[in-house]
């Protein structure tokens, strides 16, 4: 009979480990980031491994290729309306920093906007067009691929160029496997995914004073006599 109450307690000290081991943010993260490869499917290898990074995070994130990006944006924007307009983050590199320039510009015109664009090294796009929220380019302009974003006709959001052409280790093949960069979006995006902060119950207000209860009469002064009522002896 000990040893079986023995055995109970192991496994409930057990399953207490494994409950506290679990990051809140996992159960609590708002949104999906959809991160978009470039050509061929292959040479975006950084997408994956960034996607792992946000994972472990306990935020929901998945890998597409490029070519995908009309239909995503369709699924996304259903998504986000079913979950209380969660928001949609959108990551991609060299084609598919295009496509998520693309679906960013779609997702607007269905009424349900990414609130953040990360775009690494758009070859083609040079341009955002009819879209809102924010938008982040990490580029280089001297190797050969990168382009600068400008904000074009029905822009609506807010748009930051990084140009990292003074980084010698970083290229258009391995921009978006940076590890510093990779902080720096994984930074961003949680602070796009966090739970807002539930409101601080009001105060209730004060109890009325009871009907018939004269109010208290304020104390006399120390060292003084309080005043005698009217018609009582003095």
């Amino acid at each position: 009979m000990k040893s079986g109450l023995r055995v109970i307690a192991v496994l409930l000290a057990a399953l207490v480990v494994v409950c506290a081991g679990k990051p809140a943010a996992a159960q609590q993260s708002r949104g999906h980031v959809y991160l978009l490869r470039g050509l061929a499917n292959v040479f975006s290898l950084g997408m994956d491994d960034l996607a792992t990074k946000l994972s472990s995070r306990g935020v929901v994130a998945t890998v597409h290729e490029y070519g995908q990006w009309q239909s995503l944006a369709d699924a996304a924007a259903a998504e986000s309306r079913a979950n209380g307009n969660a928001p949609i983050i959108i990551v991609g590199h060299s084609l598919g920093a295009d496509a998520a320039i693309e679906m960013a510009q779609r997702l607007t015109a269905l009424g349900t906007s990414a609130r953040l664009v990360v775009t690494f090294d758009p070859v083609g796009v040079t341009s955002v067009g009819p879209a809102a929220g924010y938008f982040i380019n990490y580029y280089q302009s001297n190797n050969g691929y990168g382009k600068r974003l400008a904000s074009g006709p029905g822009f609506r959001g807010n748009l930051v160029n990084r140009n990292l052409n003074a980084i010698g280790s970083i290229d258009h093949f391995n921009i978006e496997k940076s590890p510093r960069l990779h902080e720096e979006v994984i930074a961003q995006v949680r602070s796009v995914t966090a739970p807002k902060p539930k409101p601080k119950p009001k105060p209730a207000p004060a109890a009325p004073a009871e009907p018939g209860m004269p109010a208290s009469a304020p104390a006399a002064p120390s060292g003084t006599q309080a005043a005698a009522k009217p018609g009582a002896p003095g």
